[in-house]
Parts: structure tokens; sequence; C-alpha cells
């Protein structure tokens, strides 16, 4: 049955595009996970999650996921703070080089003790060369943890963290980190239940065999549908998880997501890709809406160990040839700001650098040094882009500017989100659509995305004096200082522009406030599922 809200949907949309938008969502199953209790909240989160091995995971719809199944030293709250997770407390030497964590009793969801050497063993294997992780250079600060991560130093007691007893861990640092906690929040930093994955191998993350320490266990898990997830009983503190039992669908066209919220068939959606933009002006009238700005930027990645994008004067003609302004007024509308630069602004103390700008004449000059004037001799090079109406659409417009400034043809490359993420990480592309989400309220989050060699840099660009900036960055014993040497990297990486940085992103999230609590506004759009409660079901039973 439709409720009220879905028949306002009908004459805020017109019978016409209701009609398309019901037909394409009959094609999502939408029949809660058998065997088990229905659900208390519905949330649409994107696309099919790769994963749900937090060593192994690089995207959001995964992290949020992991974040309700598993919890590091450390956690973040519905404003997106640092609070204890499995470490009740921990302390600093004055040299702000080690950590002290004391580990809280903790269980695992089958029952057994979580301890401080299972928590290292864990660290061991996200960091192992065999694993693969492509986060695993977010330790490297540690002490000789680099070393062990690229296979350099084999004996890993010789790494910077040990576990002196079952409830203590002992962590020391290359330098000191001002960040170093939120690390410690991310997933790739969480603890695995070590005999379950060296019982179950790569089938270990499956319902029948994982284990958890978060505040939500795994019931059942349906490919191209959905997540299911049930409150674990076992976490520390139960008592403050207040839904028994979430679904998370799996949905990539912003139709389909948009007409679930609107029957009641999702109570919230998360991510701004997934709200219509054809109708976003009128639907930000609407009282369910909610936006702001949050560190995340949309760009392009460009393979520079592909001819012709090897060379320097074709990567910034196509960067000089967008008009960012275009896309965030034709296509966004949310509100967006054009990217200058890769870093957001909102870090205090730092002022990003302005990078190349839209110049059409300058972008036409360089592909003709380059060899290709007037786009003559140009190969034909591929757009790829994962799966949504959003990112098809800026490709599109991309598609047609460069055609109309640089006289080249590009062609358009569309994969789903798992396959689309071993391309990237494979260099099986030439230009690749784009996002970086700011794990912490820092530049180096995304600057160190583009060292020499990093899990996360997916573009073959490598450039010693921007690893080496980096490397004195994290020497500095001011932040001012720290922070200069940031600027210099990141001017660096704009002028050779491996990437072409398109906007800041700005949080669109659907929900009724009046029905659905524990949403926080935060720069880094973080929404932990521990932390919501109902206040009113909304849906149909």
């Amino acid at each position: 049955m439709v409720d009220s809200r879905a028949r306002q949907a009908r004459t805020f949309l017109g019978r016409g595009l209701w009609g398309a938008i019901v037909a394409g969502t009959l094609l999502l199953g939408c029949s809660p996970c058998p065997g088990s209790s229905p659900p208390e909240l519905v949330f649409v989160n994107g696309p099919e999650p790769e994963s749900l091995d937090p060593h192994l995971i690089t995207g959001q719809p995964e992290s949020r996921l992991c974040e309700a199944l598993f919890e590091g030293l450390v956690a973040r709250d519905a404003q997106g703070r640092i609070v204890p997770g499995v470490a009740e407390s921990w302390e600093l030497s004055p040299d702000g080089r080690t950590y002290t964590f004391h580990l809280r009793s903790c269980r695992w969801s089958d029952g057994h003790p979580l301890t401080a050497a299972e928590l290292v063993a864990s660290w061991q294997r996200a960091i192992s060369p065999k694993t693969a992780s492509r986060y695993a250079d977010l330790y490297d600060d540690i002490e000789n943890a680099r070393s062990y991560r690229l296979g350099r130093l084999k004996d890993f007691s010789r790494v910077g963290v040990r576990a002196p007893d079952a409830r203590t861990v002992i962590v020391r640092l290359e330098h000191p980190v001002p960040y170093f906690l939120d690390l410690c929040a991310q997933p790739v930093f969480y603890p695995v239940p070590i005999a379950t994955v060296e019982r179950w191998k790569d089938d270990w993350t499956k319902p029948r065999h994982i284990v958890s320490n978060g505040a939500y266990t795994l019931v059942s898990w349906r490919i191209n549908d959905r997540v299911c997830l049930r409150k674990n009983p076992l976490y520390w503190r139960a008592n403050e998880v207040h839904i028994s039992r979430i679904d998370a669908l799996a949905v990539t066209q912003a139709t389909t997501a948009f007409n679930l919220f609107y029957t009641s068939g999702a109570d919230l959606i998360l991510d701004k890709g997934l709200v219509p933009t054809f109708f976003l002006e009128s639907l930000s009238r609407q009282p369910y809406f909610h936006s702001g700005p949050f560190f995340a930027t949309y760009f392009y990645r460009f393979n520079v160990t592909r001819w012709p994008l090897s060379d320097p004067r074709v990567r910034k003609a196509l960067a000089m040839s967008i008009n960012k302004n275009r896309l965030v007024t034709r296509i966004t509308r949310a509100g967006e700001r054009i990217a200058p630069s890769l870093t957001p602004p909102g870090v205090p103390g730092y002022t990003p650098p302005k990078g190349l700008a839209y110049n059409p004449e300058r972008a036409r000059q360089l592909l003709a040094e380059a060899g290709f004037p007037g786009g003559k001799g140009f190969p034909r090079l591929s757009i790829l882009y994962n799966a949504g109406q959003q990112n098809e659409q800026i490709a599109t417009e991309i598609q047609a500017m460069w055609r109309e400034v640089l006289g080249i043809d590009v062609e358009l490359r569309n994969e789903e989100w798992k396959v689309y993420l071993g391309s990237l990480s494979s260099l099986q592309y030439d230009i690749a659509r784009s996002s970086w989400v700011g794990d912490y309220l820092d530049p180096n989050t995304f600057l160190s995305l583009f060292l020499s060699g990093g899990g996360n840099n997916n573009t073959g660009w490598s450039n010693r004096r921007y690893d080496a900036l980096l490397q004195e960055a994290a020497r500095e014993a001011t932040q001012k200082r720290r922070f200069e040497r940031l600027r210099e990297a990141e001017e660096l990486l704009l002028e050779e522009a491996p990437i072409a940085p398109l906007y800041f992103y700005q949080a669109v999230l659907l929900y009724h406030a009046d029905h659905l609590g524990g949403i926080g506004p935060n720069l880094l759009d973080h929404h932990p599922l521990r932390c919501l409660f109902i206040r009113k079901s909304i849906r149909n039973p």
C-alpha cells in the first residue's frame, strides 16, 4: 500500500516521470532477507559491496557496513569525533611517539575474548604484502611498518607494535603523527578474527562463517540486493545500540533510490549521487532534504603509463579544457563548489593552492605543442566510470567539452563497482572518474594518495620531489611548517596533473528528522549506524 508521501510524490514529479521511476524500481528485489525478523531501518547504501573484509575494502558503501560489523581501538561518534572503542583509554608519551592503549573486556560475536595479541596479529595481516591491502600504507607512520609492508623487513617483531599483556597494546611511531587516532578509526586498523580468517580463507566474511566485534552481526548477504545486519548482543555497549535490525540496499540508480524512499521502502539515502539531480532545486525545499559541505573531492585520474597521457602537456590540456562551472550548474546542482585543488577547504590553518584553471586557448596550445594541433592524430581514448546516472552525465559533458575545445573524441566506458575498482587498481583504463572522501581532517589524507607506489595512487604517476616533500612534512616540528611542505607538494601535484580536480562534494541526505534520529552534521559526512535510532516507524508493515 502506498502512503501519503508517495501520493505527494506523484504530484511533485508528474505522472510520466513517476511511472518511469516506479518501473525502474520494480527491477529491484525488495523483499526482506528470509529467516530473520523484519528490519527496523532500511537505507540505500549505493553499489554492491566489493567485500566485507575491513582490510581489503576501499569504498564508502563497504566502509559503512564494516564499521557496523567491526570496531577498532577508537571509533567515531555521530559528529565525527574520535571516541573510545575497543580501547577504553590511552596515553601518549611526552615525545609524541609512543601510544599505550588499554583494552576493555570485549568479546567477539562467537563469545571468545578479543585480546591485545589478536589485535596485533590483525595489524600484521593488514600490513603484510600477502594481504595486498590498498590501505596498508596508512600504517607507514608506525616504526618499521613501511619496510615490512614493502617486504624489505621479514621480522614483524621489529615493527613498532606489541602486546605486553592481554589488555595492552603499545605502538611506537617513526615521528609524531597528529592524526594517528584518526587512522586507528579506519577499517584497515580493525581487528579481525584471526582463527576464522585462517580457517575459511577468502570465505571468512560469508554469513555462515563471519565473526565480528562491532555493534552488528551479519545475517545474510544477497548479491545486488541487500546486506542484512542484526544487533550484536555481545557488543560492549549494546545497550547504546537502539536499532535491532538493519537492511542496506544495493542500488546505483538515483530514480530507483528516490522511489524507494518516497514509497517508504527505505528510511534513508546517504549518498548524494543517489538523489535525482533533474529536480534537485525543488527537492531541496522539502523538509526531508538535508545538505551541507563535506571533506570530499570529485576528480578525474589520468593513467600516465599510457601514451599520450604520459606527456604532462596532454594531461594539462585535458584538465584546462574542462569547464567545471558547467558541471556544477548543469549536472550536480546541489551547491557544489568547483575544485581548484585536490584538498577541499575546511582544514584549520591550511589554504589549498589553486591549480589549473579553465583556459581553452592555453589548452589548445598545449595540445599542439604535444604534437596534436586541433586534435589531429590524437588517439581515441576512453573515460572509465562506475555505474551511476550522475557519473554518466558528467562523463558525457566532459566528452562534449573535449570535442568542442580540443577537437578530440573519447569513448565512454561504464563498469559495475567491483569491476571498476579492479580496472582502476590494475591501471586498465585511460581516464577514470574518481572521488576521495577524507578519512580525517588533514590534507595528508588526500595528498598521501599519490605517493610513489601508494595502494590508492592508481595513476602510475611517481615524483621523487613529491615523495620527499611529504616525508619532510611528516618530520616538521610545527603544524605551520608541516602545512607549508604539504602545500608545496599539492602545488607540484596540480602542476604535473596526473589528476584533474572537478568539484568539492556537497553532502545530501534524505530522511525525515521527526522519524529518524542520531544523524549529526560533520565535515567527514560520517554517520555510524550504531548511533541511529527510530523515533517513529515510517514504513509499511
